[in-house]
């Protein structure tokens, strides 16, 4: 591979206090672009602003709690809507001041997911965001830019080589907002700002209809199964006996939690329950070692997407992760990977659920367990799409590996061998197969997402490298 080289005078070191040859290498390059095309900072389009951490919960407590985000929950081009959180509606009305609506862009500025951007779907309605995202909220009569375009942009190599070089170096790499209201979009042709713009805006819409699809197949399993799982009581004291631990041989209080024994009882008045092991073969994914990682500025062309526990977003994984690893060493560990595989995180968050489709080429981290039917699943109509959303569902996969979590030393850790344990009801087939048929088609409509944002950034990476 050929070496980047560049000059850089020792007044520029002292002015600008840095030290890095990778912050004078991308200045240059950004140097000379801007001024081959020309710029707009983001104080000239945007508002810009930033949230705060209030009183918060992971659940939604009470109807008319309102959505709080964090930084882990903005992603690459898309919100993570499964980590949103929540803040009750008093707390929410005080912070008026930091409103999030649809359509803002919201950009993580510190931390592992700094420089992360994405655009307010049209469902994440009035929402209010922590204080390491930054807001950007393009005036009105900006008509050069539009929100999928700078999107797509800061998300784009070279508009991470933009970020870098603003970044305020303290105990971790930080842009502050004095700094971000420096960073300059580029005014490249009216041309590939609408072809962007035009593609970001379907991909978000397929989200959109492909996140309502899983919840309306959510209802349609609720409604097949028929448990008012509203009433099964939330005890905060129990006993239990000695045997019930010696029987399943896991001493943790959560294996006899009324509320998880109790839900899979009532489910088994009504359904014959098989274990998951019964009916899938589960292996865990690969450590590559922190050696092998790629970051997301350096990576390669065919280096590919290493997914870790965080990177199962909205069902699925993240296609443009924090780490990459070399083609060579995904071909070592030869995972084989195929569309119709479950994915099940079981370290950190436990009991996040995601499904491998057509177009996605990946490694899966030691973090998560790899789910595939195996032939004995047949007998009973189950599919890889009914098993991914039953695993879904809370009082399913996030109660049945709640029961089953250790904790070691301060990580919660489920092993494969007790996820096997879960149980799968059986439904009939003609429930199973309309549930199939309408999660399938919501996989089919990320599948098209994927290809969107791909040609998205290909398209910008493309015009930067022939500068």
């Amino acid at each position: 591979m050929a070496n980047k080289i560049t000059t850089t005078y020792r007044s520029e070191i002292d002015k600008n206090a840095r030290f890095e040859s990778r912050y004078f290498y991308n200045r240059n390059l950004l140097t000379s672009t801007f001024e081959k095309y020309g710029y707009k900072t983001i104080n000239q389009i945007a508002d810009l602003k930033s949230g705060s951490t209030p009183e918060h919960s992971d659940e939604k407590k009470n109807i008319d709690d309102n959505f709080f985000i964090k930084s882990a929950d903005v992603k690459r081009y898309n919100l993570n809507e499964n980590t949103i959180s929540y803040v009750t509606s008093e707390i929410h009305k005080s912070r008026k001041t930091k409103l999030v609506f649809p359509n803002d862009i919201l950009v993580s500025n510190t931390g592992k997911y700094l420089g992360f951007a994405c655009v307010v779907p049209e469902e994440i309605t009035e929402s209010t965001t922590n204080q390491n995202i930054s807001i950007l909220k393009l005036f009105k009569e900006e008509k050069d830019f539009t929100p999928y375009f700078i999107t797509a942009y800061l998300n784009s190599l070279f508009g991470q080589r933009e970020i870098e070089s603003l970044l305020t170096l303290t105990g971790q790499k930080y842009l502050n907002s004095s700094n971000f209201k420096k960073l300059r979009i580029p005014k490249v042709e009216n041309k590939l700002i609408k072809n962007v713009s035009d593609k970001m805006q379907l991909a978000i819409s397929k989200e959109t209809e492909a996140m309502k699809l899983f919840e309306q197949a959510k209802s349609l399993l609720y409604k097949k199964l028929n448990v008012d799982f509203a009433k099964i009581e939330k005890q905060k004291y129990f006993s239990t006996s000695l045997s019930n631990f010696e029987k399943a041989d896991l001493w943790i209080p959560l294996y006899s939690y009324p509320l998880f024994v109790n839900t899979l009882k009532e489910v088994q008045k009504k359904f014959q329950t098989v274990s998951l092991g019964s009916i899938a073969t589960i292996k865990k994914g690969d450590e590559t070692g922190s050696e092998n990682y790629i970051g997301y500025i350096e990576k390669r062309k065919f280096d590919i997407p290493f997914v870790r526990t965080s990177d199962i977003v909205n069902y699925e994984t993240d296609q443009y992760p924090d780490f990459y690893i070399p083609k060579e060493v995904y071909n070592e560990l030869g995972q084989e990977l195929s569309a119709g595989e479950v994915l099940f995180t079981k370290d950190g968050k436990i009991g996040m659920v995601g499904m491998i489709t057509e177009n996605d080429k990946t490694i899966v981290a030691s973090g998560l367990a790899r789910i595939k039917l195996k032939k004995e699943a047949k007998q009973y109509n189950i599919t890889s799409e009914f098993l991914f959303l039953i695993l879904a569902l809370k009082e399913f996969g996030i109660y049945g590996s709640k029961r089953r979590t250790v904790v070691a030393s301060t990580i919660p850790h489920l092993r494969e061998e007790r996820l096997k344990e879960i149980e799968i009801p059986i439904l009939d087939k003609t429930s199973i197969d309309e549930i199939t048929a309408i999660v399938k088609q919501a996989f089919e409509l990320k599948d098209e997402r994927k290809l969107l944002i791909r040609e998205v950034r290909e398209s910008i990476d493309k015009y930067f490298e022939n500068t």
